[in-house]
């Protein structure tokens, strides 16, 4: 039984072994078709323990054919041309094998249109277009490696020789034609690389081999610093004159000047023009003893610069200085051939007065104080150099005053100017030879500063807000005061002129519907309103009226005490029918009674004279039904709900009539206190 243990546990341990030395399975196979050339696979993983032998398995054509390649140690395998039909499908297996075992991947499968992959074409040139700036245009060749049956598709990247960072080109190329790249700096070095792809492939070429252009230049746009060297004059007249030139400071953007161009000819003689041209900067000319004109230019690839002109006198002449020019004379040091800097100054041969004064205008106008502004005058202009300038400034009052500064100052301050004053300024400027004035102006001071402007305002802000606090206060302190500055606006809802009969009026009052001698009868909404657009309009126009009413009311009663006593009889009274439209909070419209409603003044008198007043200012009096009266709580006018705006309303109206009088006289207004 032991033994037999042994031997599993033997067996386990040395099964174990032998399973951890196999080869790990290939995995992440790719492939790459390179046309006419070869098919090659790769795999993972890269390194193994013990020596491995690897087989690739290919089926292609339809599964019509197979074969195989072999490698040792190595985790790629190639199958080459002309074994390599095209366009085809393979599939592919990858077999590892060592002494302890083997291990098979999974089967891929590959369309060779999608995986060919062709060489990088060629850069023929990258050069600038003669006469096109912020140009390069690329010629280049097609890649190789494209099958005949397919198209091909490239594309372009370039950067600047002193960068790093790439700029590739969207445009898609084709067919070899040359491509203009734009935007480019001038005179820069641009580096230039291109990739191209079969059209149904997914792959890539590498980069092409970078070659390396330069845009064109400035054309030279400055003269050349150019003088001459007089020799002694020869018996026959003849002369020697050494020309020496400088270029100006270099301009980055402009090309290395390739050479020099010399043209001169006699002064009246301009048909007469020679030639020369070097490469370095002097050149000799053997002169007659006439006057001379000689030009020199210089140029680069890129073009020519303008001319430098020097003028030889003639042997027996004296060098002509026009006045009031200005000249620069400037000094070289020359050891040899060689020219150091220059030492330059100006000169006026002779001095004169400007032609024209200073430009010159008022700025910054204050109650005391002003600025004076002028123009420099042209160069062409000042026949001299300006030493200083004058500022003249009147005023209308008629006392003047001036102020001088320094050439280099183009503006004076006035000050201690007076207030709403009216000045004339003009200014001049001076030479030694004189002073030439300009345009005179006018200007006017203000009458009163910006910071008086200002403590003003804020004076003034500061009183108004002070008193508007005192106002304020005083108005909270003093009643009356209060009053005539914030009247107290009455509230109806508090008066007692007119009571209206809510309770008693909504128990017998329904929508639509009024009762009138205890018969309830329907309202009919087509009554003809009155002209008032609303209750409001009413209750405005009652409380104004009421106030003209009493005046009236107190004159009628006069009146009527001094009438007969037959006319006050009841055997002669008739009343007058009177039909209202009474309207309602809501905006209901109620319709007056005919006389039935009225009752005589003296009746009404005494019943309401025989109620004490505690009980008359609760209720209204109440008035027999036998009679044909009705009684408040019967008129149809009131509404339901207390109306606070109509307290102040009239509650009955009586009118009456005698065979004297045609028009109806009021004899007394009864209101509730």
């Amino acid at each position: 039984m032991m033994e037999q243990m042994l031997f599993w546990a033997l067996f386990l341990l040395l099964g174990n072994f032998c399973l951890a030395d196999l080869p790990k399975k290939p995995e992440n196979i790719s492939c790459i078709f390179y046309y006419e050339k070869n098919f090659t696979c790769t795999w993972s993983p890269e390194k193994e323990v013990y020596p491995t032998v690897y087989t690739v398995k290919r089926t292609f054509l339809f599964g019509a054919d197979r074969d195989s390649c072999t490698s040792e140690n190595r985790t790629s395998c190639s199958f080459f041309f002309p074994n390599l039909p095209y366009p085809n499908n393979y599939s592919i297996e990858v077999e590892a094998k060592n002494v302890f075992g083997e291990h098979k991947s999974n089967v891929t499968h590959w369309y060779l249109e999608d995986i060919v992959k062709i060489e990088p074409p060629t850069i023929l040139t990258v050069e600038p277009i003669p006469g096109v700036k912020h140009m390069l245009q690329v010629a280049w060749r097609k890649p190789e490696g494209v099958p005949f049956s397919d198209s091909y598709i490239c594309h372009l990247r370039y950067r600047r020789v002193n960068s790093t960072k790439w700029k590739p080109v969207i445009q898609r190329m084709e067919n070899e034609r040359p491509y203009n790249l734009t935007g480019l700096q001038l005179l820069q070095q641009y580096a230039v690389s291109m990739q191209c792809r079969v059209d149904t492939s997914e792959l890539w070429s590498s980069w092409s081999e970078e070659r390396i252009g330069t845009t064109e230049g400035l054309a030279p746009n400055s003269t050349l610093d150019l003088w001459r060297v007089l020799g002694p004059a020869q018996p026959d007249g003849g002369r020697t004159v050494q020309l020496l030139w400088k270029e100006a400071r270099a301009d980055p953007r402009i090309r290395k000047t390739l050479g020099y161009n010399i043209w001169y000819f006699p002064e009246n003689e301009t048909a007469a023009k020679e030639t020369n041209t070097t490469a370095n900067q002097q050149f000799k000319l053997h002169l007659g003893s006439g006057a001379y004109l000689v030009s020199v230019v210089y140029y680069t690839s890129d073009g020519v610069s303008p001319e430098a002109t020097v003028r030889i006198p003639a042997v027996h002449e004296k060098y002509d200085f026009l006045p009031f020019w200005c000249y620069n004379i400037s000094v070289y040091p020359v050891v040899g051939v060689d020219v150091g800097v220059p030492h330059s100054n100006q000169a006026y041969f002779k001095e004169g007065i400007p032609l024209e004064g200073p430009l010159a205008k008022a700025q910054n106008i204050t109650a005391q104080t002003a600025t004076i502004k002028w123009e420099e005058i042209p160069k062409i202009q000042r026949r001299g150099f300006i030493t200083n300038y004058t500022v003249f400034y009147i005023s209308d009052r008629g006392k003047e005053f001036a102020r001088t500064v320094n050439s280099s100052i183009l503006q004076c301050e006035l000050e201690f100017l007076q207030r709403n004053t009216q000045y004339t300024v003009k200014v001049m400027a001076n030479t030694l030879a004189g002073g030439k004035n300009g345009t005179s102006f006018n200007f006017k001071t203000l009458s009163i500063g910006i910071i008086e402007i200002v403590l003003l305002a804020c004076i003034i802000g500061g009183s108004l807000f002070f008193l508007g606090i005192l106002v304020m206060v005083y108005s909270l302190t003093k009643p009356k005061f209060k009053r005539l500055v914030c009247p107290e606006i009455p509230n109806p809802a508090k008066s007692n002129v007119v009571l209206w009969h809510g309770d008693n009026f909504k128990s017998k009052l329904h929508l639509g519907e009024v009762q009138f001698h205890g018969k309830m009868m329907a309202v009919d909404e087509r009554i003809p309103k009155p002209c008032l657009s609303s209750s409001g309009d009413l209750i405005d126009k009652l409380v104004v009226d009421f106030e003209n009413f009493l005046d009236k009311a107190e004159v009628h009663r006069v009146e009527m005490m001094k009438m007969p006593e037959n006319i006050l009889s009841g055997e002669n009274k008739e009343y007058v029918n009177s039909t209202c439209n009474f309207y309602s909070p809501s905006g209901k419209v109620f319709q007056g009674l005919s006389s039935s409603a009225l009752i005589p003044l003296e009746e009404t008198e005494e019943q309401c004279s025989e109620r004490p007043d505690e009980e008359t200012k609760d209720k209204s009096c109440q008035r027999p039904n036998a009679s044909g009266i009705l009684e408040p709580e019967q008129q149809p006018w009131e509404e339901v709900g207390l109306n606070p705006y109509l307290k102040n309303s009239v509650t009955t109206r009586e009118f009456l009539t005698s065979e004297k009088f045609s028009n109806p006289i009021t004899k007394k207004i009864k209101m509730q206190p």
